[in-house]
């Protein structure tokens, strides 16, 4: 399949850009820097830029209903206002000094999925995936992740996919909408680091997993059985997550974290854009009680 290349339309310099969302109401694509603690918008029809900074690392957001954000703080949730630019407690997880919230999204129950990442030396399994209610209550779902990412959800609601950067490995669930209940844990896909480590991640409405392949300068697109079916080039070594907005597809990036590599790569941190002929599954609004 011949695609067009993906296209630079912002060049933000995220240290590590995370989870872009489309907001189909405003026309508008949200994302947000983790290290730089930033939290990004950008109208795809007016080139407009926006941008907040908040006081600590944001590993993730989810829109809500209410119209505030869902931020991930370190190992804090808080709600965030982008009009009075106010930050207000929601919920909190409890984790190694070493650990951070990191790559979250809001599933097909309206509850916000959200995992951790061990940063530290020793690279230990200690991170879990939560499922965070919109009244604030926490559970745990799964435990024993190095880098939890990758989450993404059928048109059906049925499968819950999710990743670990390194695992490397990409899992489904069988997935309940009504009760947020997983089972029958399997293997989806076991993805080398010649391929890519499985990054962020997004469903389509055919079911096929686009999965952004670290290191490698690709977008890897997987078929609904598993099979590696086709290698979108970047022109950065570490796209971090794919998201679909109608027939375009926004493309995270992350800097090189070396000045050579930096200088070969200037364009890294930045957000891209392809046209895509197939449309991608709609990541809900937190249902949060304001909503």
């Amino acid at each position: 399949m011949t695609r067009a290349s993906p296209q630079l339309v912002w060049d933000c310099h995220c240290g590590t850009g995370e989870t872009p969302t489309w907001d189909d109401q405003a026309g508008a694509l949200y994302f947000c820097d983790i290290p730089g603690g930033r939290l990004h918008r950008f109208h795809p029809a007016t080139e407009e830029k926006t941008s907040w900074q908040l006081p600590e690392v944001l590993g993730s957001f989810a829109l809500c209903r209410s119209g505030r954000i869902l931020v991930c703080q370190k190992q804090k949730l808080m709600m965030f206002d982008t009009v009075t630019q106010t930050l207000e407690p929601f919920a909190q997880v409890v984790e190694a000094d070493t650990n951070r919230l990191n790559d979250g999204k809001v599933g097909p129950d309206g509850c916000f999925w959200v995992g951790t990442i061990n940063e530290g030396s020793d690279g230990s399994p200690s991170g879990h995936l939560y499922r965070v209610t919109p009244a604030g209550e926490v559970e745990v779902k799964v435990e024993g992740l190095k880098n939890a990412n990758g989450l993404a959800w059928t048109a059906d609601g049925r499968t819950m996919f999710h990743s670990d950067t390194r695992g490397p490995w990409i899992d489904c669930w069988d997935f309940d909408p009504a009760t947020g209940a997983i089972s029958n844990r399997r293997r989806f896909a076991d993805v080398s680091n010649e391929e890519g480590r499985p990054d962020g991640g997004a469903l389509d409405v055919e079911g096929f997993y686009w999965s952004a392949g670290s290191g490698m300068s690709v977008i890897n697109r997987f078929a609904p059985d598993g099979r590696l079916v086709e290698k979108v080039a970047m022109p950065v070594p570490n796209a971090t997550m794919p998201a679909f907005a109608g027939d375009r597809l926004f493309i995270t990036s992350a800097l090189p974290k070396d000045e050579e590599a930096r200088r070969k790569f200037p364009l890294g941190g930045g957000l891209f854009m392809m046209p895509v002929e197939v449309r991608g599954v709609p990541i809900g609004r937190f249902e949060d009680l304001r909503g």
